[in-house]
């Protein structure tokens, strides 16, 4: 079996799809795609396609070691992407031509559902209390907000007490023991950062997400002096090379590695072994399409230590369509009492509706994130 062919599709809200052909009339779908920057992976994607057209798509790890090694420069947010939708795809093509879900290509299933929770409260938190009420009933365990709006260096003490009364509304909405992500999105530096998981201990989150920005990850060892909860990272984080040291420094309690942009399937398996191996959680980052997510549910599966699922079905950045729109059968991702099932068609374990993709590529997306300020003008982080 040989590649015969890479297209590309960037439909809305925010996706990139690729669809990789073979001469035995096995496809394969993957989701190459860094938010804001579809056009430039997209670049990424058919630079790459030199190098695989004509290849056996069955030899995943050596495609990886070509397109991840093969050049002098590596890594990064925009060419890990590439290779991750590919790597995807071709895990897709190989799953079908064995007639079996990826996870059972890659040690079979350790568990039979994997818990999932809901995104709440927008970009800038608001109407935080309400929104947990409606996805608690919905049937989810545990929800994600984000924890604040842009923050300097050092800011007013009043939005720490805004960030607090969110997060007490949610709590108090919610119960015990539902489980609250708070995400600081990198927006928080450390001085203020040490504030707030102080404060926010009291209301027992389920974890607190990029405190400071990954290149600061030295700063999560004076940050985790100041609070018991657990620490998430990894979003931004890239292949095993990129989490070695997070790892072995010990102050993260669970990583969070994208599928889309940290090398694909088969490397966060690698990366969550060696998580496992440092007594470390993983919870995949998932904001995006049905691809990503499905890859993502295949991982989940058979790694014993992810313990909860992000997935983006009504997150703010769904505008125009969701996530269950490209698919044939969006049963596939139905969710019960806060867990999805085991995926346990072929490949990917999702078939995509083909037509609707087509459709949707015409219109297109140009999204990109916002650009903030602070008051003094300073740029800050989204």
């Amino acid at each position: 079996m040989k590649i015969t062919k890479l297209e590309l599709f960037k439909v809305p809200p925010r996706w990139l799809f690729l669809k990789i052909e073979t001469d035995e009339g096995i496809t394969g779908w993957g989701e190459p795609i860094v938010e804001g920057k579809a056009d430039t992976v997209a670049a990424a994607v058919m630079e790459m396609s030199e190098q695989i057209i004509g290849q056996d798509p069955m030899r995943i790890e050596d495609m990886f070691q070509v397109l991840y090694r093969g050049g002098f420069y590596r890594g990064g947010p925009i060419l890990t992407s590439a290779i991750s939708g590919i790597e995807q795809a071709l895990w897709d093509i190989k799953g079908k031509f064995y007639n079996a879900p990826i996870y059972d290509l890659l040690g079979g299933a350790c568990r039979d559902r994997t818990r999932v929770y809901s995104w709440i409260g927008g970009d800038r938190p608001s109407d935080v209390g309400l929104a947990a009420k409606q996805q608690v009933a919905a049937g989810f365990t545990a929800v994600k907000m984000n924890a604040t709006e842009e923050m300097h260096y050092i800011d007013s003490l009043s939005k720490v007490d805004e960030a607090i009364a969110r997060i007490a509304a949610v709590r108090e909405a919610v119960g015990r023991d539902v489980g609250i992500g708070i995400d600081f999105h990198g927006r928080i530096h450390k001085s203020m950062a040490k504030i707030l998981v102080k404060e926010l201990e009291p209301y027992r989150p389920m974890f607190i997400e990029e405190p400071v920005l990954p290149e600061n990850n030295e700063a999560l060892r004076e940050i985790a002096r100041h609070t018991s909860c657990p620490i998430a990272t990894g979003e931004r984080m890239y292949t095993r090379w990129g989490f070695k040291d997070l790892l072995a420094q010990g102050y993260v309690d669970i990583i969070q590695p994208d599928l889309s942009h940290a090398g694909g399937i088969l490397e966060t398996r690698k990366i969550a072994a060696m998580a496992e191996a440092y007594d470390v959680a993983v919870a995949p980052h998932c904001p995006l399409g049905p691809i990503a997510l499905a890859s993502c549910l295949q991982l989940d599966t058979c790694s014993p230590n992810a313990f909860i699922q992000e997935q983006s079905l009504g997150i703010h950045y769904n505008q125009g369509s969701d996530l269950l729109d490209y698919l044939k059968d969006p049963a596939v991702f139905q969710y019960e009492d806060g867990f999805v099932k085991n995926l346990t068609a072929p490949g990917l374990g999702i078939e995509i509706n083909e037509d609707k993709v087509r459709e949707m590529a015409a219109i297109g997306h140009t999204w990109k994130n916002p650009v903030w300020r602070q008051a003094d003008g300073t740029v800050a982080e989204w």
